[in-house]
Order: structure tokens, then sequence, then C-alpha cells
């Protein structure tokens, strides 16, 4: 099992929003950066789990925790004129982007801030910290445990 960081602006979708969802399960899409692309073709996997961060707010940070339910699939906004996520270069024969299914595992009680993480000495080295702007982040187990140390 691997560990991740996904983020998404909560204005957009949060965390209140996969809750609201059927069954609380949606496609994780919107990816449109070619590292976290990979990341999730290549590595993302199903039992993987994965702290759900709100981005680009007034108060970043982690907001719950999700579990991937589907591996790496083409992404059906690529191919979608009418979609604010259509890649007129991506065919359905070579397509460009992916998703994965996720589904809420718990919502924080309250949102962890970023400010937080940033104090904690076992999180110096942490992806998020060095690529800012990556929206699928791994995390080693040691990151993971620290991260949900501090929620409880």
């Amino acid at each position: 099992m691997n560990y991740w960081l996904f983020k998404s602006e909560p204005d957009v979708y949060g965390i209140d929003s996969l809750a609201s969802e059927p069954n609380q399960q949606c496609l994780w899409d919107g990816v449109r950066n070619y590292q976290a692309r990979n990341h999730l073709r290549d590595r993302v996997q199903p039992g993987d789990q994965v702290l759900f961060y709100h981005s680009s707010c007034g108060t970043p940070g982690v907001a719950g925790i999700m579990e991937v339910t589907k591996a790496a699939y083409p992404d059906p906004a690529q191919l979608d004129p009418e979609n604010g996520y259509y890649d007129p270069k991506a065919t359905a024969d070579n397509p460009r982007w992916y998703v994965v299914d996720v589904k809420l595992v718990r919502k924080f009680s309250r949102l962890l801030p970023l400010s937080k993480l940033k104090k904690q000495p076992a999180l110096a080295d942490m992806q998020l910290f060095k690529q800012g702007r990556l929206s699928v982040v791994p995390l080693t187990k040691t990151e993971w445990l620290t991260i949900l140390s501090l929620e409880e």
C-alpha cells in the first residue's frame, strides 16, 4: 500500500463535496500536470490511502482521508469539448490524462492546517513543501503516520 496527498481547491471540490456524493465516491479528475499524471497512471493503486488536502484557499490543510478504489483510467473530460478539462491533443487511442476513483474514509473533525504541518521535524522533507504546485504528492509511511497523529 502507498500513501498519497491529493490536492483540491475547496471552492471547486472540497471534502464536503465528496461527502455528499453517492456512496461518498467519485473519480478524481482535473489533474493537468505531467508529474502528477504519472503518479496517478503508474503508481496509485486500489487500496492506497490518500489525504484530502484543501489548497489555494484561506487556510490550506488536510481535511480528511480517502481510499483509492479503482486504478487509473483515461480521464473522460479530456475528450469532451464542452468540459473545462478538454484537451484537443488527447484522443481515445492516445489519452494524455488519467483519473482514479476514490471514496471517503473519514472527514477530520477540523482542518489540519499547513502551518501545523510545517512545524513538524518528521515532515521537513515532505514533497508537499518541495513541489508546492504538485496536486498528487507521494507520502512516506512516516509522513502519513505523523500527519495522522496530529489530527488526534
